[in-house]
């Protein structure tokens, strides 16, 4: 593998994308489990979103499409625990 094929990858991102997407995926949970495994994920995965989008921005902007998903799933996950998810549902 050559040094530009290996300079293009972003495994940051992936992560935040693959927490971020368990995150959401697990929120729905009733009785707080889905809170607390969901919530926890989303908030592990918006760390992974912030060090990803600094590592992407570094290297002119290779590897944001997972980051932006990672966003958008945690965003979403944020806004469904605010209105109930994980607790009531």
């Amino acid at each position: 593998m050559s040094n530009a094929a290996a300079r293009t990858r972003n495994p940051t991102a992936w992560a935040a994308f693959w927490v971020g997407l368990a995150g959401l995926v697990l929120m729905p949970i009733p009785l707080f489990i889905g809170l607390i495994l969901g919530g926890g994920l989303s908030l592990v995965a918006a760390v992974l979103v912030v060090i990803a989008l600094l590592k992407g921005l570094a290297r002119s902007g290779k590897g944001i499409a997972p980051v932006v998903f990672a966003a958008i799933f945690v965003l979403l996950t944020w806004g469904g625990i605010s209105i109930g998810g994980g607790t009531i549902w």
